[in-house]
């Protein structure tokens, strides 16, 4: 499961400590296999965090623990919500050359 989250924070200095609390809170989570913040080349002030968990559930239950209500969920959102935010796995491409498809959830 991914998380994308995009933002265009007034206050730069501000976003990057909040986003560098939240990055380390939901890095922590079990099964959270990673977290990227990122920033846009040409357009600097654009800002994209993309946290990847091993499931649907392991994400809903990484939004559970107090730490995490407290600073990550009122951070996440102030993000963009003109796009949606949470997607399914389709595809995997592995270093070796190949590759796992994951089952939709969707049915």
């Amino acid at each position: 499961m991914l998380l994308v989250c995009r933002f265009s924070p007034d206050d730069e200095a501000d976003f990057l400590v909040r986003a560098r609390r939240a990055v380390g809170l939901l890095a922590a989570q079990p099964n959270c296999e990673r977290v990227d913040l990122a920033r846009a080349v040409e357009a600097p002030g654009q800002w994209v965090l993309v946290a990847v968990f091993a499931s649907l559930t392991d994400y809903r239950r990484a939004l559970s623990p107090f730490d995490v209500r407290e600073h990550v969920v009122p951070f996440l959102s102030e993000a963009s919500t003109a796009d949606q935010a949470v997607f399914e796995r389709n595809t995997t491409a592995l270093p070796d050359g190949g590759w796992v498809e994951h089952p939709s959830i969707l049915g």
